[in-house]
C-alpha cells in the first residue's frame, strides 16, 4: 500500500491581486511560486513564506469568490508560526499591515495579530520554549 500525503492549503481571495502580492512580498518576505493572469487582468499567485504556502487571487463574484473586502469581514483566520514573530509582525506593519493586537506573550506563546491590506487576519508568533507544543 503507497503512502498519501494529505494537505490543506489556504486560498485568499483578494481585491487587487496584484496589490496583495507585493504586499505579501515586502510584508513577510514572501516568494511567488506561481503567477498566472488572465486576459481580464486577474491575478492568482501560489506564494510561499519560508516553505509555508498559500493561492491568492482576484476575487471572482461570478463564482461567488469574494474578498474580506467585499464581504465586510472574514471567518477565518491564519496562524504563521515564524522563528522571529517580532520582526516579521514590523515588517508587515511597515508594508501597510493594520494593528489588532499588538505583540504579546500570552501564556505559552510569543504573538501579534493584523489585518493585512486585503482584510484578511494573520496571528503573527511563535511557540516558546516552555510551551507543551515545544515539548514535543
Amino acid at each position: 500500500m503507497q503512502n498519501k500525503l494529505t494537505t490543506l492549503t489556504p486560498f485568499l481571495v483578494v481585491k487587487n491581486g496584484k496589490e496583495a502580492a507585493e504586499f505579501y512580498k515586502a510584508g513577510f518576505g514572501a516568494e511567488i511560486l506561481d503567477r498566472f493572469e488572465g486576459p481580464d487582468g486577474r491575478l492568482t499567485a501560489r506564494i510561499s513564506v519560508d516553505g509555508a504556502e498559500f493561492w491568492m487571487g482576484d476575487e471572482e463574484p461570478e463564482y461567488n469568490n469574494l474578498s474580506p473586502e467585499t464581504v465586510g469581514g472574514t471567518a477565518a483566520r491564519f496562524v504563521l508560526t515564524v522563528e522571529d514573530p517580532d520582526a516579521l509582525f514590523t515588517k508587515a506593519m511597515n508594508a501597510g499591515a493594520k494593528q489588532i493586537c499588538p505583540m504579546t506573550t500570552e501564556e505559552f506563546w510569543r504573538i501579534g495579530k493584523l489585518y493585512d491590506p486585503s482584510g484578511h487576519i494573520w496571528e503573527i508568533g511563535k511557540p516558546l520554549d516552555s510551551s507543551p507544543t515545544s515539548q514535543t
